[in-house]
């Protein structure tokens, strides 16, 4: 873990201080994707709440990242898997929106809220960019 700290330039006295883009070094090592890492952390107690810039938690992060593993062990230690970023979207509606279908699945087994609605009033199913995501969220659709 001091190798990734000293790399991205971190607080090792505070790992919850974000750098660049806001993010911390819980986020930085979900958008890479480092499960091991991501496990160090959260053993380390750093906070699970914590937003970047955009106001996006570590869930996105892991989903851009492509890494499952790592998008179950933020969802066993308890992040909020529902966490709205600056434009009312959640990690659901990214990879309904990007075209993720094993991503939309394991988020919703894992029990994300395909209710919610971002701040144009849309739901993850209004936002589905492929057949495969729109029949994962279609009993979402009233």
């Amino acid at each position: 873990m001091r190798a990734f700290i000293a790399r991205f330039g971190f607080d090792v006295e505070d790992l919850d201080a974000p750098r660049e883009h806001g993010l911390t070094p819980l986020m930085r090592a979900a958008l890479l994707g480092d499960e091991a890492l991501v496990a160090e952390l959260i053993a380390a107690g750093v906070s699970l709440d914590l937003r970047n810039m955009d106001g996006n938690n570590a869930v996105w992060l892991a989903c851009v990242s492509g890494n499952h593993a790592l998008l179950r062990r933020l969802a066993a230690a308890g992040i909020n898997l529902d966490n709205r970023n600056d434009m009312g979207a959640t990690a659901l509606m990214y990879c309904a929106s990007a075209s993720k279908p094993d991503f939309v699945s394991a988020l919703l087994e894992l029990g994300a809220d395909p209710l919610i609605r971002n701040f144009d009033d849309a739901r993850a199913v209004h936002l589905a960019a492929s057949r495969e995501c729109l029949n994962l969220l279609r009993h979402t659709v009233r």
